[in-house]
């Protein structure tokens, strides 16, 4: 993004020596740790808050779970069109960080005071005897729960669009800390989840939950002022107007002279905006009909060139978002059922039980491990290969990752068949580090897929357009959550009709279902995915081609071998 685009916090001309780079994204991670410190332990273990303090019963509890996390990326969609509309990034989040802070106080409130929650019961042994929220204090409930996504949402998706802003891919100096940063940006998101689990999740346990909400709201309110403090570092980009009436536009234009034919030379007819002009491709022709001048200069009949290539940008980028939902979709299945595949297990570290709540920290570990040595070993040594500024391409990256995911879920099948052989006792006596090979896959599956989609639809995205794009990464999420709840509920009443009326995933416990048959299912459905996906990658064609070490920037040459992957996705 060229830096013409950007100002500072006064609105003036950016300064590359003061404003923007690694020192200005160091507030951002900053706000990413302290944040998801108390996010991430809020989406693992608000079941064990609504059945236990709540009295929910475990199917309503986690359909409110998984609602919850939906909702937080639904509302990224909210905090990227204000951002990309009408307030700057930084603004947009100084908005919103409050709204988060006061839903974590109003749970901290109910959570507190005895008239806003059930009373106390044994809901493990005489679930009969508790009574459920209800009436005022659900709606309290409800209203604390869905006030959380409004504020985590919007701080979410901006704070890695303003991250992306603070790097110029056209500088040669400022290109390999682009590549870099969403994969830091994806390391502090698992930072904050490890403090969390270990930190918060033990308040919640043992010192209450009140205090474990207010201190999720602590520890946001200080990542808040912290990002305060380095606004004179930051780039800023300009909000541009609605980038989705701009979008609606061209349809609604393009409708209307559907009847036109277009001319060859559609360049001259190019209007400008103040971020970024965007030059007539050839795909998507149908649409061109919108910028031809047929004498109405109305908004709504008359569009610009750079507004149908937006359009056409969202249209090419569609198949890749339809494909990578159904490549995500097993991946919370495998997490979700693998943690639980390690309470049946034998969880001791030498002499210490590990809690199974803190196995969800296994995988984080993984994953920033992994993190670290992909971007300060693999990336440079695929550089040189490639001559691409992030080692391989997005689509390349995410590729990996589905693929990843298919192995890992063959490999928690076998696992799970192993243990269903031992029963009883047996199974408890097998070492939960049987389950290391998938959490390490996982956590390669983290660094490749969710790192690459996050890339690929904010680099993909006009400028005018970025926070949507890293909203649309967000959507992805949670609609293949959404989804996989969904799937649940279909392959076990399938197999509850054709077995002997209990379904896979129906059993009082892991042993008396059949996980790893459902496993190999969704190994299947993973492969169909990941075929798909790779389709859709090869007929893909990048707005800009992936970014390549200028020759003055590299101290090594670039080996035969960038030339054979030229050729790939």
């Amino acid at each position: 993004m060229a830096l013409q685009c950007l100002v500072d916090w006064k609105g003036r001309p950016v300064n590359p020596q003061r404003q923007g780079g690694v020192k200005a994204t160091m507030f951002i991670y900053f706000l990413v740790v302290m944040t998801n410190i108390g996010n991430i332990p809020m989406l693992l273990n608000v079941v064990s808050y609504l059945h236990g303090k709540m009295h929910m019963g475990i199917a309503d509890a986690s359909t409110t779970a998984t609602n919850f996390f939906g909702a937080i990326c639904v509302f990224t969609f909210f905090g990227a069109f204000i951002s990309d509309s009408y307030v700057k990034r930084f603004y947009t989040i100084l908005i919103f960080a409050p709204i988060e802070i006061v839903g974590y106080m109003l749970l901290a409130c109910q959570a507190h005071f005895p008239s806003l929650h059930p009373p106390p019961c044994d809901i493990v042994n005489h679930p009969s005897e508790c009574t459920t929220v209800s009436g005022r204090n659900l709606s309290l409930l409800t209203l604390g729960l869905y006030v959380i996504p409004i504020g985590e949402g919007a701080v979410r998706v901006c704070a890695a669009a303003l991250g992306g802003d603070q790097f110029d891919g056209d500088d040669p100096r400022e290109l390999r800390g682009k590549a870099s940063f969403f994969n830091w940006y994806a390391f502090c998101i698992s930072l904050g989840g490890f403090v969390g689990l270990v930190f918060v999740v033990w308040v919640q346990n043992n010192e209450g939950w009140d205090l474990g909400f207010v201190l999720s709201a602590l520890v946001a309110l200080l990542g808040t002022l912290v990002l305060v403090a380095g606004l004179p570092f930051y780039r800023h980009q300009k909000p541009t107007g609605s980038p989705l009436t701009r979008i609606l536009q061209v349809f609604v234009a393009a409708f209307r002279k559907r009847n036109l034919s277009v001319p060859e030379d559609l360049v001259g007819m190019h209007g400008t905006t103040s971020i970024e002009v965007l030059e007539r491709t050839s795909g998507f022709k149908f649409l061109d009909k919108a910028a031809v001048d047929d004498g109405d200069a109305r908004p709504w009949s008359q569009c610009t060139v750079t507004q149908v290539e937006e359009a056409k940008i969202i249209l090419r980028m569609l198949p890749v978002f339809v494909s990578s939902v159904l490549g995500y979709l097993p991946i919370p299945l495998l997490l979700t059922f693998t943690v639980q595949q390690g309470w049946t297990m034998d969880t001791r570290l030498g002499s210490t039980h590990v809690p199974p709540a803190s196995l969800f920290v296994i995988p984080i570990v993984f994953q920033m491990l992994i993190l670290v040595v992909y971007d300060r070993a693999v990336v440079p040594w695929l550089r040189r290969a490639t001559g691409y500024a992030g080692g391989i391409t997005h689509l390349q990256r995410i590729g990996v990752g589905f693929a990843s995911n298919v192995v890992a879920l063959a490999v928690a099948a076998a696992v799970e068949a192993r243990r269903r052989r031992h029963g009883g006792a047996a199974a408890a006596e097998m070492s939960v580090f049987w389950l290391t090979p998938q959490f390490f896959l996982l956590g390669v599956m983290d660094v490749t897929s969710f790192v690459g989609l996050l890339e690929f639809f904010y680099s993909e995205a006009s400028a005018g357009m970025k926070s949507i794009g890293g909203a649309v990464f967000f959507c992805i999420l949670g609609i293949a959550s959404w989804l996989g709840s969904f799937l649940i509920r279909v392959v076990n009443r399938v197999t509850a009709r054709h077995g002997r009326g209990t379904g896979w995933l129906d059993g009082a416990s892991l042993s008396a279902g059949r996980l790893d048959l459902f496993y190999w299912l969704l190994a299947l459905f993973g492969l169909v995915a990941l075929l798909l996906y790779l389709l859709c990658a090869w007929r893909y064609t990048y707005r800009h081609h992936p970014s390549r070490m200028p020759s003055a920037m590299e101290d090594y040459r670039v080996s035969p071998a960038s030339k054979k992957l030229d050729a790939a996705l």
